[in-house]
């Protein structure tokens, strides 16, 4: 067996393992496993793996704060307010329950990124639905798995996908962002809700919700948190704005919001620090690893070179098919090592930004036709896995293919006609 053979091989297998978590063990375990055999076998070297897990402080940093941030909002309550706010407004309606729900899974998206959507709204919207005396829950827990990818590319901060696939150097500034993303986001997400909701119209038409709910109190340490992130938001949007790397600016403000909320409030770190999704750092890390080892037998330059010469011929034709099919192998892969390994080939190629944009968006939109297609959508299903909820990989199928395919249909072709 060649060394080519065996290292896309072991990139397969820990693809595999993160998907599908053998023995329930952590997607993190299955990523440094991989990332290790390959050291052990010689299939890359140290200083090779080194520079693997080098390319990815961007990603840490921003990650790092944002989940900073989520947690922080959660253990102040900040969610379960906003949860119970917003049943509270349905005023007994399914459908306003339904809308106003989706409405606020955008915002928690677009300003705290999708995987806070999944981790942290998606418990405070189960809490809501029990509060509210809901039949069903599970429509309204699916808005938490479909926005969060759906909406992940309104901003920069949206996804950590993003960082990836343009990498810090090459992010476009805000205004250029809002050009190139500002009508295949609200495709997406105007596409995304009409066919969520039309899956859903016969469970929602024979739900029920408690017309009179008692809302959440809001303590003023909840309102500090929720006026620091509001001010986080503004300072990375103008960052952004301004064309400086996204992951230090978020990295320091979710420090800064964390460290200022907990020393007004006189309480410990030691809650916040401990509810962080730690494990996702390594994760991250060890695919990072992986895709080094998959640049050196020569397939990222290959993508890179096919990407570059399709877009000399047809550069339209070209990101729209490189869109639909970084969406499909992202279902195939998981979109986190397959946004590393086709983000560095865009960045390898120097593709246009039409092209570059249409990789972004298969890739944060693509995975909402499975329930293993992004890292958002595995927490969203462990977040239901802790409140004793299950949906199956074909239930979940079904439903993707019918909400995903019209939405990134139109956002591609939006992309591909500016």
């Amino acid at each position: 067996m060649t060394a080519l053979t065996m290292t896309w091989g072991i990139a397969a297998l820990t693809a595999l393992g993160v998907i599908t978590r053998p023995f329930a063990w952590p997607e993190a375990i299955w990523a440094v496993a991989g990332a290790m055999i390959l050291v052990g076998l010689g299939l890359i070297g140290l200083t090779d793996a080194w520079t693997g897990i080098a390319k990815g402080i961007d990603v840490y940093l921003f990650l790092i704060g944002m989940m900073l941030l989520s947690e922080l909002a959660r253990q102040e309550g900040l969610f379960d307010w906003l949860a119970s706010v917003t049943t509270a407004w349905a005023k007994g309606s399914p459908k306003r329950l339904f809308i106003l729900i989706y409405l606020v899974g955008i915002v928690v998206t677009a300003f705290l990124s999708n995987d806070a959507t999944a981790v942290v709204l998606t418990p405070a919207v189960y809490a809501a639905c029990k509060a509210a005396k809901v039949r069903e829950p599970v429509p309204y827990l699916l808005i938490c798995a479909f926005i969060a990818n759906a909406a992940s590319f309104v901003l920069p901060i949206s996804n950590p996908a993003n960082l990836v696939i343009f990498g810090g150097r090459d992010m476009p500034p805000l205004s250029r962002w809002l050009a190139t993303f500002g009508l295949p986001s609200l495709a997406a997400i105007i596409v995304t809700f009409l066919f969520l909701y039309w899956t859903q119209r016969s469970t929602l038409a024979a739900d029920r919700v408690a017309s009179e709910v008692e809302t959440a109190t809001l303590s003023a340490s909840a309102k500090l948190t929720g006026a620091a992130l509001c001010l986080t938001a503004v300072v990375l949007l103008g960052a952004s704005a301004l064309h400086f790397d996204l992951s230090l600016p978020t990295f320091v403000a979710g420090c800064v919001a964390t460290t200022a909320v907990l020393l007004l409030t006189r309480k410990s770190p030691y809650r916040t620090l401990k509810g962080v999704s730690w494990s996702v750092l390594p994760l991250v890390a060890g695919l990072f690893v992986v895709v080094e080892a998959l640049f050196r037998t020569g397939l990222i330059n290959m993508l890179a070179g096919y990407l570059s010469a399709g877009e000399a011929s047809s550069p339209t034709s070209t990101a729209v098919s490189a869109g639909a099919v970084i969406a499909l192998v992202s279902n195939l892969v998981n979109n986190l090592p397959a946004g590393l390994v086709v983000g560095s080939a865009v960045q390898l190629g120097h593709v246009s930004d039409k092209s570059a944009g249409a990789v972004l968006i298969g890739v944060d939109l693509g995975p909402n036709l499975s329930i293993t297609g992004s890292l958002a959508t595995i927490l969203w299903l462990t977040a239901l896995r802790r409140e004793g909820l299950s949906i199956g990989a074909w239930a979940f199928l079904k439903i993707g293919f019918v909400v995903m395919v019209p939405a990134l249909v139109a956002s591609l072709a939006i992309l591909a006609i500016q």
